[in-house]
C-alpha cells in the first residue's frame, strides 16, 4: 500500500489533472462536475494557494534540471530529474509519465531502481509538470523526438523504459521510431491497448476546454478513486494540487493544453505497433484497472466491453513477441503506487535479466 516514503515531504504533483478525471474514469462512480459530492469531511481547498504554469513552488523529490531548446519559433523547455546512484551498475532507466501526472509521482520508483544500481532519468514531457506548455498540436512521434534530443544532452545511447498509462503509449512510440535507443520496456497498465476511434465519438477541443473548465476538487477526488480502488488518505495531497492549479489565473492555459494531449491519445492507439516491438518488453498490468479513455462520450453498451485491463494485458502479451505479463491482483492504473514493493521487485527481476 501507498505510504508517505512514496511522495516527496512535501508532495506537489505537476498539473493538467482535470480533463483527465472527466474522461480517464474507469468507474461509473465518476459524476459530473456540477453533481459529484464532496464527502462530509472532504477539503474543497477554497482559497488554496495556486500554482502557476510552470509549478513553481511545487517541490520534487531530486532536484531538478531544465533543457532547452528552440522548435518552430518557440522556446521549449524540458524539465528532468536525473539520480545518480551510489553504486552505479553502468545502465540507466527512463521514466514516462501518464497523461495526469508528472515525474514526481515516480519518486518511490526512482528510489528503488537507484538503490539497485541503476542510474534514472524522469523527464516530465512537453505539455505537461514543470516544463514548457505550448499551445500545438501533441502527437506521439513529437514526444518520442523530444525524449530523445534529452538523452542525446545527457550522452545516453541506450537506455530501459518503464512507463506508465499514457506514458506507455509514448513508450512504444520511442521504441518503433528509435528502436536502437532502447534496450527493454516495461509498460505498467498503458493506455492505447485497444482502439478508442471505434466506440468513442471524436470531440472538439473547444467542448474538451469546457469540461476542463467545470472540473472540482469533488469531481477529481472521484476520478481519483476510479484510479485507486483502494483509496488511501495519502492520494487527498493529488486533490491538493489539483485544487492549487485550478486556482489559478493559467487554469485556461492548462485546461487547452490538457484538450490538446487527450487529442494526441484519443488519435494514438499503439495496437497496431505492439506486433512490430522488438525489444524485450514487461508488461505490468494491475487487475482492477477498468480505465476507458473518453467513456462519457459513449453510450454505456459502447463502453461496457471496454476497459479490461487484465484480457487486454493478456492480449497485449499475445501480440508483442517474445513477451512477459506480471499481473498484479489488488491494484487499479498505477500499480507503482498502489503495490509499490510488488511492482518493484518485478520491475528489477526484469531489468536485472536484461543485463
Amino acid at each position: 500500500m501507498p505510504n508517505h516514503a512514496q511522495f516527496p515531504a512535501i508532495t506537489r504533483r505537476p498539473a493538467l489533472l482535470g480533463l483527465g478525471a472527466l474522461l480517464l474514469s474507469g468507474s461509473a462512480r465518476a459524476q459530473s462536475p456540477a453533481t459529484a459530492p464532496a464527502a462530509p469531511d472532504a477539503p474543497t481547498y477554497a482559497g488554496a494557494e495556486p500554482l502557476g504554469v510552470a509549478m513553481e513552488g511545487w517541490h520534487y523529490p531530486y532536484p531538478v534540471q531544465t533543457l532547452a531548446w528552440e522548435h518552430e519559433g518557440r522556446q521549449l523547455r524540458m524539465s528532468y530529474m536525473d539520480v545518480r546512484p551510489t553504486r552505479p551498475n553502468g545502465q540507466t532507466v527512463l521514466l514516462m509519465h501518464g497523461k495526469n501526472f508528472g515525474s514526481d509521482y515516480w519518486a518511490g520508483t526512482m528510489k528503488a531502481l537507484s538503490d539497485h544500481g541503476y542510474r534514472v532519468i524522469a523527464p516530465d514531457q512537453i505539455g505537461f509538470g514543470k516544463s514548457a506548455k505550448p499551445e500545438q498540436r501533441y502527437s506521439f512521434a513529437l514526444l518520442a523526438d523530444q525524449t530523445v534530443r534529452l538523452l542525446d544532452h545527457l550522452q545516453l545511447p541506450r537506455v530501459a523504459v518503464v512507463a506508465n498509462s499514457m506514458g506507455g503509449m509514448a513508450a512504444v512510440h520511442l521504441a518503433r521510431r528509435h528502436a536502437a535507443r532502447v534496450s527493454a520496456l516495461v509498460l505498467e497498465n498503458p493506455l492505447g491497448l485497444e482502439n478508442y476511434v471505434l466506440s468513442i465519438p471524436p470531440q472538439e477541443t473547444d467542448r474538451l476546454v469546457q469540461l476542463e473548465m467545470a472540473q472540482t476538487p469533488a469531481s477529481y477526488r472521484n476520478f481519483l478513486k476510479s484510479y485507486f480502488p483502494n483509496w488511501q488518505p495519502a492520494f487527498e495531497r493529488l486533490v491538493e494540487q489539483f485544487a492549487r492549479v485550478q486556482q489559478s489565473a493559467e487554469y485556461p492555459r492548462f485546461a487547452r493544453i490538457s484538450a490538446l494531449t487527450y487529442q494526441m491519445i484519443y488519435d494514438g492507439p499503439i495496437t497496431d505497433e505492439l506486433p512490430r516491438l522488438t525489444q524485450p518488453t514487461l508488461l505490468a498490468i494491475g487487475q482492477k484497472d477498468r480505465t476507458v479513455f473518453g467513456r462519457r462520450f459513449a453510450p454505456p453498451e459502447a463502453v461496457k466491453p471496454l476497459g479490461n485491463f487484465p484480457l487486454l494485458g493478456r492480449a497485449a502479451q499475445k501480440a508483442i513477441p517474445g513477451s512477459e505479463l506480471v499481473e498484479f491482483d489488488n491494484a487499479g492504473h498505477i500499480p507503482h503506487l498502489e503495490v509499490p514493493e510488488a511492482f518493484h521487485a518485478a520491475v528489477l527481476k526484469f531489468l536485472d535479466s536484461q543485463k
